[in-house]
């Protein structure tokens, strides 16, 4: 039986992302405070597939697996610059993209490695499955609404006997957290896979700036007529940031959104799922995915 198994660990480094043809000032204007040299401890997720041995492990994570983290992962970066640690890493920016890559590349003749994920801060992750050059990186937001979840056609006893509480003509609000994961090809010389900032700034002022603090239903025309369940925003927000990545060289993978700590759904970008035969396969797109969905509250139906 194939089964997979991850182990988490973590190293402190600084490190700094400077172009040689630009100035400081200049760098510092593309990359913001990651020009200046700072710290970060990078927490990694390292997912090893294979086979159940007689011993009921797909590898031994007490020592196999942990030494060599420790051998060929940490002990050479822990307290170091990155920049100057590996070849790896003067050639290319140490994105968390790259680092992932790198990282993959140095465990692989070790270990069964299936993906890598690299995280500088808990807004930022991304992850590599050993594709060529290709990576994902996911950014993390939140932004607080409110709704209510009704059919204009039914009645209030109708409405709430499909939407429950959500129904009530007053609505109610959300915290919500978003995560949007993109995937392309690591550039070579900035070690990532989309302008950061330029995504950034695109999810910020195209989604959070947009739907924070409004009612949806009355606020955003989008939602007149479509029920804004967490499971429609989400496709929203899907179709709404699309085409703008794209024109960014990256292509949407995935938006998460979590409506409690509860309850969550994810939809797919349309060009992964056109890449798909169908909904058979969609362990194959949850088979690289960062995090484990929440159950989907049963207080309204799916909408995908």
């Amino acid at each position: 039986m194939v089964c997979s198994i991850t182990r988490r660990a973590s190293f402190s480094a600084s490190y700094y992302y400077r172009l040689p043809e630009l100035s400081q000032e200049e760098n510092e204007a593309r990359f913001g405070i990651q020009a200046r040299s700072p710290g970060a401890t990078f927490w990694l997720w390292v997912k090893i597939i294979g086979p159940v041995d007689e011993y009921g492990m797909v590898a031994n994570l007490s020592t196999q697996v942990k030494r060599s983290l420790r051998r060929y992962i940490l002990k050479p970066l822990d307290g170091r610059n990155l920049n100057e640690a590996w070849v790896e890493f003067a050639e290319t920016l140490p994105t968390p993209e790259w680092i992932s890559h790198t990282l993959w590349h140095r465990l692989k003749p070790h270990l069964n490695v299936a993906s890598i994920v690299v995280s500088p801060h808990e807004e930022v992750r991304a992850e590599y499955l050993g594709n060529g050059m290709e990576a994902r990186l996911t950014i993390r937001t939140h932004f607080s609404a409110a709704h209510r979840l009704s059919l204009p056609q039914l009645t209030l006893t109708q409405n709430s006997e499909i939407y429950g509480k959500c129904s009530r003509p007053s609505g109610h609000g959300h915290n919500y957290n978003l995560a949007i994961t993109v995937q392309g090809e690591i550039d070579p010389k900035s070690g990532m896979v989309v302008d950061f900032k330029a995504l950034s700034d695109l999810i910020e002022n195209g989604i959070i700036e947009e739907l924070d603090h409004r009612f949806l239903n009355t606020d955003i025309p989008y939602f007149d007529k479509v029920v804004p369940t967490a499971e429609n925003i989400a496709i929203y927000i899907r179709d709404s940031l699309e085409i703008p990545i794209k024109k960014l060289g990256a292509s949407l993978y995935k938006v998460e959104l979590h409506e409690t700590d509860n309850n969550s759904c994810e939809v797919y970008g349309n060009s992964v799922i056109d890449s798909q035969t169908g909904l058979q396969n969609l362990g194959q797109l949850t088979q690289g995915s960062m995090s484990t969905p929440a159950p989907v509250s049963n207080s309204h139906p799916a909408s995908v």
